[in-house]
């Protein structure tokens, strides 16, 4: 993998906007904007029992969003790439997400952090696996799931 310094710093700031990206689109519920952030052999896992393999099952994991949620906000931070390859790297991030339902009840937030494999394609970093680890949540219609252990 001979990439420079710049080169790298060019492309990690790439893939952090990918992921901005995929945060805008989510608030949004923009979900044709958010399938384009993955490649058709996507493997998506936001909890047990809940995620996708293939584009096809990824696309109907999002047809809930715009009627389950009045609005969302999801906020990436600590976002650390470790490339793999000039068009491969792992990349890890904390998620702080705050989501207003349509049904009357609390805002539901959750802590957690992204594991993601993300690949560059004609040009464009995609996500090639995503996986959401929970910390915690509050008032959530999920309960914490693919929990991150501590050292003890």
């Amino acid at each position: 993998m001979n990439m420079t310094e710049i080169e790298k710093l060019v492309e990690q700031q790439a893939i952090e906007r990918m992921m901005f990206d995929y945060s805008y689109a989510l608030d949004m519920n923009q979900p044709d904007t958010l399938a384009a952030l993955f490649v058709e052999d996507c493997e998506v896992s936001y909890a047990p029992n809940f995620g996708a393999t293939g584009m096809e099952a990824y696309k109907k994991t999002l047809e809930g969003i715009g009627t389950f949620f009045r609005g969302t906000s999801h906020h990436n931070s600590n976002i650390c790439v470790d490339f793999v390859s000039a068009a491969e790297a792992n990349v890890r991030s904390i998620v702080l997400a705050v989501h207003r339902y349509t049904k009357e009840r609390p805002d539901g937030i959750l802590y957690g952090q992204y594991f993601d494999t993300v690949v560059k394609v004609d040009g464009a970093w995609k996500f090639k696996r995503r996986e959401l680890r929970t910390t915690m949540t509050t008032d959530y219609h999920v309960r914490a799931a693919n929990a991150i252990g501590r050292a003890d």
